[in-house]
């Protein structure tokens, strides 16, 4: 991504997947990055959830699964995270863990999910997805993305 640092750059030379956060007053920035877009879309839930959320050692309370369509990349990012939103929001569930596939003309999705009151809460909670500056493509080491959410 344009503006990484030589340690950025080294991480994702190695392949490996991660997110980084930048927080404002109304709004966190995610970053994240993987190999390919599956685990790019991957590291920004699990960026999205440690903005606000402790899971480390939360206990599991149940799975959902959902199939989002694939109508586009930022499309894609989109519903994914506010999926993660609306879970939230209306069901007071926080993902612990988030594995996805490409099926088809979709993207099948597991969450591994608890309550809100089994994890800490660290942040503002998330409250919907910008479309504004979100991207996601793929790049010289293998899919970034970058999204802001308003907490």
């Amino acid at each position: 991504m344009v503006g990484d640092t030589d340690d950025d750059i080294a991480v994702r030379r190695r392949g490996t997947s991660g997110h980084r956060a930048s927080g404002h007053t109304a709004d966190v920035r995610i970053e994240a990055w993987g190999a390919d877009r599956e685990s790019c879309l991957l590291e920004a839930v699990r960026g999205l959830v440690e903005c606000f959320a402790d899971v480390g050692g939360a206990r599991t309370t149940g799975m959902a699964r959902v199939r989002l369509p694939d109508e586009g990349d930022e499309e894609l990012l989109a519903a994914l995270l506010d999926e993660v939103v609306y879970r939230l929001e209306v069901r007071g569930e926080v993902p612990v863990d988030v594995a996805a596939r490409a099926a088809g003309d979709g993207l099948d999705v597991r969450f591994t999910m608890t309550g809100l009151d089994g994890v800490e809460i660290t942040g503002a909670v998330p409250k919907a997805v910008a479309w504004h500056e979100l991207r996601i493509r793929p790049d010289a080491y293998g899919w970034s993305c970058a999204v802001t959410v308003d907490v």
